[in-house]
């Protein structure tokens, strides 16, 4: 598996405006909204960055105003879900 591995100077980490002991979870959240936003992550990438479940990953990109990217293919994908389903 490849891993990225970013760091950030310490002088950045001291000027975050969080508190203490939340910069990187802060950080990782701040990422994986701002990659799904510009659609460079999948909402479910984007919500396993941010180590949020579906539903409070739904709920931040709402409260956020970032709108779910919802495409052709995953209506498909969840159509055939309830077809199978119901």
């Amino acid at each position: 598996m490849a891993r990225l591995m970013l760091e950030i100077p310490e002088e950045v980490v001291d000027v975050l405006r969080v508190p203490e002991g939340e910069a990187l979870a802060r950080m990782r959240l701040e990422l994986a909204l701002r990659l799904y936003e510009k659609e460079l992550l999948s909402f479910g990438k984007a919500r396993e960055l941010a180590h949020m479940d579906f539903w409070t990953f739904s709920e931040l990109l709402a409260r956020e105003g970032i709108l779910r990217h919802y495409d052709v293919k995953e209506l498909a994908d969840d159509q055939a879900t309830l077809e199978r389903l119901g």
